[in-house]
Protein backbone atom coordinates (compact mmCIF):
# COMPACT_ATOMS: atom_id res chain seq x y z
CA UNK A 1 0.00 0.00 0.00
CA UNK A 2 3.16 2.16 -0.62
CA UNK A 3 3.04 4.55 -3.55
CA UNK A 4 3.84 1.95 -5.98
CA UNK A 5 1.23 -0.52 -4.82
CA UNK A 6 -1.55 2.22 -5.43
CA UNK A 7 -0.44 3.65 -8.24
CA UNK A 8 -0.65 0.00 -9.74
CA UNK A 9 -3.90 -0.33 -8.07
CA UNK A 10 -6.06 2.31 -9.96
CA UNK A 11 -3.70 1.54 -13.27
CA UNK A 12 -4.99 -1.72 -13.18
CA UNK A 13 -8.44 -1.02 -11.88
CA UNK A 14 -8.87 1.62 -14.73
CA UNK A 15 -7.73 -1.28 -16.87
CA UNK A 16 -10.80 -3.29 -15.42
CA UNK A 17 -9.03 -5.49 -13.40
CA UNK A 18 -11.17 -6.26 -9.91
CA UNK A 19 -7.76 -5.42 -7.35
CA UNK A 20 -7.40 -6.15 -3.77
CA UNK A 21 -4.49 -4.59 -1.85
CA UNK A 22 -3.06 -6.47 0.89
CA UNK A 23 -0.82 -4.87 3.83
CA UNK A 24 -0.58 -5.09 7.50
CA UNK A 25 0.17 -1.44 7.91
CA UNK A 26 -2.09 0.06 5.68
CA UNK A 27 -1.91 3.68 6.68
CA UNK A 28 1.73 3.48 8.05
CA UNK A 29 4.34 2.84 5.05
CA UNK A 30 7.50 4.46 4.12
CA UNK A 31 6.10 6.36 0.97
CA UNK A 32 5.07 8.57 3.81
CA UNK A 33 9.06 9.04 4.73
CA UNK A 34 9.93 10.95 1.43
CA UNK A 35 10.55 13.86 0.19
CA UNK A 36 8.74 13.57 -3.75
CA UNK A 37 11.05 15.34 -5.20
CA UNK A 38 10.68 14.31 -8.97
CA UNK A 39 14.39 14.46 -10.95
CA UNK A 40 13.51 13.70 -14.42
CA UNK A 41 14.97 16.36 -17.08
CA UNK A 42 18.01 16.67 -14.56
CA UNK A 43 19.06 12.91 -14.78
CA UNK A 44 22.87 12.83 -16.32
CA UNK A 45 22.39 9.39 -17.46
CA UNK A 46 20.42 9.87 -20.91
CA UNK A 47 20.11 6.31 -22.01
CA UNK A 48 19.23 2.61 -20.45
CA UNK A 49 16.14 1.90 -19.12
CA UNK A 50 16.44 4.02 -16.28
CA UNK A 51 16.03 7.05 -18.15
CA UNK A 52 13.66 5.61 -20.28
CA UNK A 53 11.25 5.21 -17.21
CA UNK A 54 12.43 8.93 -16.37
CA UNK A 55 11.25 10.13 -20.12
CA UNK A 56 7.66 8.34 -20.09
CA UNK A 57 6.78 9.00 -16.23
CA UNK A 58 7.90 12.87 -17.51
CA UNK A 59 5.25 12.38 -20.36
CA UNK A 60 2.57 10.55 -17.97
CA UNK A 61 3.01 13.12 -14.45
CA UNK A 62 0.83 15.85 -16.36
CA UNK A 63 -2.05 13.23 -17.42
CA UNK A 64 -1.92 11.51 -13.57
CA UNK A 65 -2.36 15.39 -12.00
CA UNK A 66 -5.40 16.24 -14.43
CA UNK A 67 -7.02 12.62 -13.50
CA UNK A 68 -6.14 13.41 -9.11
CA UNK A 69 -8.14 16.94 -10.00
CA UNK A 70 -11.09 14.73 -9.60
CA UNK A 71 -10.25 13.85 -5.87
CA UNK A 72 -7.93 16.59 -4.85
CA UNK A 73 -7.97 19.90 -6.84
CA UNK A 74 -4.71 21.50 -5.07
CA UNK A 75 -2.53 19.02 -5.80
CA UNK A 76 0.19 19.98 -7.95
CA UNK A 77 4.07 19.77 -8.74
CA UNK A 78 5.97 22.50 -7.24
CA UNK A 79 8.73 23.65 -9.79
CA UNK A 80 11.42 24.31 -10.36
CA UNK A 81 13.75 21.69 -9.22
CA UNK A 82 17.80 24.05 -8.37
CA UNK A 83 20.92 21.34 -7.64
CA UNK A 84 24.36 23.02 -6.34
CA UNK A 85 27.46 22.53 -5.63
CA UNK A 86 30.61 24.18 -3.55
CA UNK A 87 32.63 21.99 -5.93
CA UNK A 88 34.49 23.69 -8.96
CA UNK A 89 34.71 20.33 -10.87
CA UNK A 90 30.64 19.00 -10.27
CA UNK A 91 29.73 22.27 -11.40
CA UNK A 92 31.30 22.14 -14.54
CA UNK A 93 30.03 18.66 -15.32
CA UNK A 94 26.80 20.42 -14.69
CA UNK A 95 27.77 22.76 -16.88
CA UNK A 96 28.92 20.45 -20.11
CA UNK A 97 25.51 18.45 -19.47
CA UNK A 98 23.39 21.82 -19.67
CA UNK A 99 25.34 22.66 -22.84
CA UNK A 100 24.40 19.41 -24.37
CA UNK A 101 20.67 19.10 -23.55
CA UNK A 102 19.23 22.18 -24.59
CA UNK A 103 15.61 23.02 -24.94
CA UNK A 104 15.08 21.02 -21.99
CA UNK A 105 13.95 23.73 -19.58
CA UNK A 106 18.06 23.34 -17.91
CA UNK A 107 19.49 26.89 -17.12
CA UNK A 108 23.26 27.56 -15.36
CA UNK A 109 23.54 29.15 -12.45
CA UNK A 110 26.41 30.76 -12.09
CA UNK A 111 27.74 32.03 -8.74
CA UNK A 112 26.59 35.17 -8.97
CA UNK A 113 23.25 34.39 -9.88
CA UNK A 114 20.47 36.37 -8.40
CA UNK A 115 18.59 33.09 -8.08
CA UNK A 116 21.05 31.76 -5.04
CA UNK A 117 20.78 35.54 -3.62
CA UNK A 118 18.56 34.46 -0.42
CA UNK A 119 19.67 30.71 -0.65
CA UNK A 120 24.10 32.40 -0.16
CA UNK A 121 22.69 34.89 2.74
CA UNK A 122 20.99 32.62 4.59
CA UNK A 123 23.44 30.07 4.79
CA UNK A 124 26.09 32.35 4.44
CA UNK A 125 27.97 31.26 1.94
CA UNK A 126 29.19 32.85 -1.57
CA UNK A 127 30.66 29.41 -3.53
CA UNK A 128 27.73 27.90 -4.42
CA UNK A 129 26.60 27.44 -7.92
CA UNK A 130 25.00 24.97 -10.06
CA UNK A 131 21.61 24.35 -12.61
CA UNK A 132 18.00 24.68 -12.47
CA UNK A 133 15.36 22.72 -13.92
CA UNK A 134 12.50 24.37 -15.04
CA UNK A 135 9.99 21.26 -15.59
CA UNK A 136 11.07 19.39 -13.01
CA UNK A 137 9.77 19.50 -9.37
CA UNK A 138 8.39 17.70 -6.41
CA UNK A 139 4.73 16.86 -5.14
CA UNK A 140 3.90 16.58 -2.05
CA UNK A 141 3.95 12.89 -0.84
CA UNK A 142 1.60 13.26 2.19
CA UNK A 143 -1.04 15.21 0.26
CA UNK A 144 -0.81 12.74 -2.86
CA UNK A 145 -0.80 9.39 -0.42
CA UNK A 146 -3.91 10.85 0.83
CA UNK A 147 -5.30 12.00 -2.61
CA UNK A 148 -4.79 8.46 -3.67
CA UNK A 149 -6.62 6.80 -0.87
CA UNK A 150 -9.54 8.96 -1.59
CA UNK A 151 -9.28 7.61 -5.35
CA UNK A 152 -9.09 4.11 -4.08
CA UNK A 153 -11.91 4.26 -1.75
CA UNK A 154 -14.03 5.87 -4.73
CA UNK A 155 -13.21 3.24 -7.02
CA UNK A 156 -13.90 0.64 -4.66
CA UNK A 157 -10.46 -0.85 -4.24
CA UNK A 158 -10.95 -4.05 -1.71
CA UNK A 159 -8.30 -3.46 1.22
CA UNK A 160 -7.27 -6.09 3.38
CA UNK A 161 -5.29 -5.58 6.66
CA UNK A 162 -2.84 -8.22 6.95
CA UNK A 163 0.07 -9.73 5.77
CA UNK A 164 0.94 -12.30 3.42
CA UNK A 165 3.50 -15.28 4.13
CA UNK A 166 3.11 -17.62 1.50
CA UNK A 167 2.46 -17.41 -1.94
CA UNK A 168 1.89 -20.51 -4.58
CA UNK A 169 -0.12 -21.33 -7.87
CA UNK A 170 -1.71 -24.58 -8.14
CA UNK A 171 -2.99 -24.94 -11.99
CA UNK A 172 -3.76 -21.37 -13.23
CA UNK A 173 -4.62 -19.71 -9.98
CA UNK A 174 -2.49 -17.93 -7.60
CA UNK A 175 -3.39 -18.47 -4.01
CA UNK A 176 -2.23 -16.08 -1.27
CA UNK A 177 -2.12 -16.97 2.46
CA UNK A 178 -2.31 -14.59 5.11
CA UNK A 179 -0.60 -14.53 8.74
CA UNK A 180 -4.20 -14.86 9.55
CA UNK A 181 -4.60 -18.01 7.27
CA UNK A 182 -6.78 -16.52 5.33
CA UNK A 183 -6.61 -17.38 1.22
CA UNK A 184 -6.87 -14.92 -1.31
CA UNK A 185 -7.31 -16.79 -4.74
CA UNK A 186 -6.30 -14.38 -8.00
CA UNK A 187 -5.07 -14.42 -11.37
CA UNK A 188 -2.10 -12.52 -10.74
CA UNK A 189 0.30 -11.31 -7.65
CA UNK A 190 1.97 -8.11 -8.33
CA UNK A 191 4.15 -8.12 -5.46
CA UNK A 192 5.36 -4.09 -4.40
CA UNK A 193 6.67 -4.92 -0.69
CA UNK A 194 9.89 -3.73 -0.89
CA UNK A 195 12.74 -6.08 0.32
CA UNK A 196 9.68 -8.14 2.09
CA UNK A 197 8.85 -9.52 -1.51
CA UNK A 198 11.80 -11.89 -0.98
CA UNK A 199 10.48 -13.91 2.14
CA UNK A 200 7.55 -14.61 -1.05
CA UNK A 201 9.78 -15.23 -3.81
CA UNK A 202 12.41 -18.35 -4.70
CA UNK A 203 14.94 -14.82 -5.10
CA UNK A 204 18.20 -17.40 -6.04
CA UNK A 205 16.13 -19.10 -8.37
CA UNK A 206 15.07 -15.21 -9.76
CA UNK A 207 17.90 -13.97 -9.67
CA UNK A 208 17.01 -11.04 -7.51
CA UNK A 209 19.10 -9.47 -4.63
CA UNK A 210 17.82 -6.40 -2.88
CA UNK A 211 19.31 -4.61 0.14
CA UNK A 212 17.55 -2.47 2.85
CA UNK A 213 18.63 0.99 2.80
CA UNK A 214 17.79 3.17 5.85
CA UNK A 215 17.20 7.11 4.97
CA UNK A 216 17.19 9.74 7.79
CA UNK A 217 15.78 13.36 7.23
CA UNK A 218 15.51 16.19 9.78
CA UNK A 219 13.48 19.34 10.52
CA UNK A 220 15.18 22.33 11.84
CA UNK A 221 13.50 25.14 13.29
CA UNK A 222 14.95 29.01 13.98
CA UNK A 223 13.69 32.18 15.08
CA UNK A 224 16.42 34.36 14.34
CA UNK A 225 15.22 37.82 12.88
CA UNK A 226 17.23 37.45 9.50
CA UNK A 227 15.88 34.21 8.64
CA UNK A 228 13.59 33.70 6.01
CA UNK A 229 13.52 30.10 5.13
CA UNK A 230 10.15 31.12 2.58
CA UNK A 231 12.68 33.40 0.75
CA UNK A 232 14.56 30.38 -0.61
CA UNK A 233 13.19 28.53 -3.46
CA UNK A 234 10.14 26.03 -2.61
CA UNK A 235 13.19 22.80 -2.65
CA UNK A 236 16.91 22.86 -3.83
CA UNK A 237 20.27 20.55 -3.59
CA UNK A 238 23.27 20.84 -2.13
CA UNK A 239 26.06 18.48 -2.83
CA UNK A 240 23.38 15.43 -2.48
CA UNK A 241 21.41 16.99 0.41
CA UNK A 242 17.82 18.07 -0.20
CA UNK A 243 16.57 21.15 1.32
CA UNK A 244 12.39 21.97 1.64
CA UNK A 245 11.53 24.70 3.02
CA UNK A 246 8.57 24.34 5.37
CA UNK A 247 7.48 27.94 7.22
CA UNK A 248 9.42 31.02 7.67
CA UNK A 249 11.06 29.16 10.57
CA UNK A 250 11.15 25.45 9.46
CA UNK A 251 13.40 23.71 6.79
CA UNK A 252 13.31 20.06 6.17
CA UNK A 253 16.96 18.38 5.21
CA UNK A 254 17.44 14.98 3.64
CA UNK A 255 18.31 12.44 3.27
CA UNK A 256 21.01 9.95 4.30
CA UNK A 257 21.90 6.77 3.04
CA UNK A 258 22.63 3.61 5.58
CA UNK A 259 22.81 0.46 4.97
CA UNK A 260 22.01 -0.22 8.65
CA UNK A 261 18.67 -1.56 10.79
CA UNK A 262 18.83 1.05 12.72
CA UNK A 263 18.99 4.75 12.11
CA UNK A 264 22.97 6.09 12.75
CA UNK A 265 23.05 8.42 15.72
CA UNK A 266 25.11 11.14 13.75
CA UNK A 267 22.52 12.30 11.45
CA UNK A 268 23.42 15.97 11.62
CA UNK A 269 26.65 15.95 10.52
CA UNK A 270 25.98 13.45 7.97
CA UNK A 271 23.19 16.07 6.53
CA UNK A 272 25.17 19.51 6.91
CA UNK A 273 28.39 18.12 5.45
CA UNK A 274 28.02 20.51 2.52
CA UNK A 275 29.14 23.57 4.67
CA UNK A 276 32.92 24.26 6.25
CA UNK A 277 31.65 26.57 8.54
CA UNK A 278 27.80 26.28 8.89
CA UNK A 279 25.79 29.60 10.34
CA UNK A 280 24.46 30.25 13.68
CA UNK A 281 21.11 28.51 12.85
CA UNK A 282 21.90 25.27 11.68
CA UNK A 283 23.02 23.38 14.90
CA UNK A 284 21.97 20.87 16.17
CA UNK A 285 20.08 22.17 18.65
CA UNK A 286 17.77 23.24 16.16
CA UNK A 287 16.38 19.92 15.41
CA UNK A 288 12.27 19.88 15.99
CA UNK A 289 12.12 16.95 14.43
CA UNK A 290 14.03 13.57 12.70
CA UNK A 291 12.46 10.53 11.40
CA UNK A 292 13.45 8.00 8.76
CA UNK A 293 12.29 5.34 5.84
CA UNK A 294 13.37 2.32 4.86
CA UNK A 295 14.00 1.72 1.03
CA UNK A 296 15.17 -1.24 -0.85
CA UNK A 297 18.18 -0.87 -3.49
CA UNK A 298 19.04 -3.63 -6.14
CA UNK A 299 21.89 -5.46 -6.22
CA UNK A 300 23.80 -6.20 -9.59
CA UNK A 301 20.97 -4.34 -11.26
CA UNK A 302 19.98 -1.16 -11.84
CA UNK A 303 16.64 0.36 -10.36
CA UNK A 304 13.78 -0.59 -10.17
CA UNK A 305 13.16 -4.52 -10.59
CA UNK A 306 10.38 -4.81 -12.65
CA UNK A 307 10.46 -8.51 -13.51
CA UNK A 308 7.80 -11.02 -14.69
CA UNK A 309 8.86 -13.96 -12.24
CA UNK A 310 6.57 -16.33 -13.39
CA UNK A 311 2.98 -16.27 -15.21
CA UNK A 312 0.56 -13.94 -13.46
CA UNK A 313 3.52 -13.30 -10.83
CA UNK A 314 4.94 -9.69 -11.42
CA UNK A 315 7.89 -8.31 -9.22
CA UNK A 316 7.60 -4.24 -8.99
CA UNK A 317 9.88 -3.20 -6.29
CA UNK A 318 13.58 -1.85 -5.62
CA UNK A 319 12.85 1.60 -6.43
CA UNK A 320 15.81 3.18 -3.30
CA UNK A 321 14.62 7.13 -4.42
CA UNK A 322 12.94 7.21 -6.88
CA UNK A 323 9.22 5.65 -6.13
CA UNK A 324 7.29 9.09 -6.76
CA UNK A 325 8.80 9.94 -9.80
CA UNK A 326 8.79 6.71 -11.45
CA UNK A 327 5.23 4.94 -10.36
CA UNK A 328 3.44 6.37 -13.38
CA UNK A 329 5.82 4.13 -15.65
CA UNK A 330 6.20 1.55 -13.94
CA UNK A 331 2.55 1.10 -13.03
CA UNK A 332 1.93 1.36 -16.87
CA UNK A 333 4.53 -1.36 -17.36
CA UNK A 334 2.67 -3.72 -14.92
CA UNK A 335 -0.28 -2.93 -17.08
CA UNK A 336 0.98 -3.93 -20.34
CA UNK A 337 2.85 -7.08 -18.64
CA UNK A 338 -0.57 -8.10 -17.62
CA UNK A 339 -2.47 -7.58 -21.10
CA UNK A 340 0.06 -9.71 -23.06
CA UNK A 341 -0.75 -12.24 -19.73
CA UNK A 342 -4.29 -12.45 -20.18
CA UNK A 343 -4.57 -12.22 -23.94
Amino acid sequence: AGIIGKFNAIELSELGYQITIVDPAIDKNSSSASLGLLMGNMYQKRNGRSWELRKQSLELWPRWIKFFYNFNKGLSIKKPLIQLTTNEEKFEKLKKFVSKNTNQGLEVLEKNSIRLKNINKTFQTKNLKGIISHDDGRINPISLLETLNVCLKYKKINFIKDEIIKIQKTKNQWIATSRNNNEIKSDAIILCNSINALNLINYKHHKVQLKQVLGQAIEVCSYEKEIDFLSLPKHFNIDGKNLLPLTQNKIIIGSTDEYNDKPEENVFERLTDFLENKPKWLSKEKITRKWFGIRSRPEGEPSPILKNLEDGLILCSGFYKNGFLLAPSCSHWVGNELKNYFI
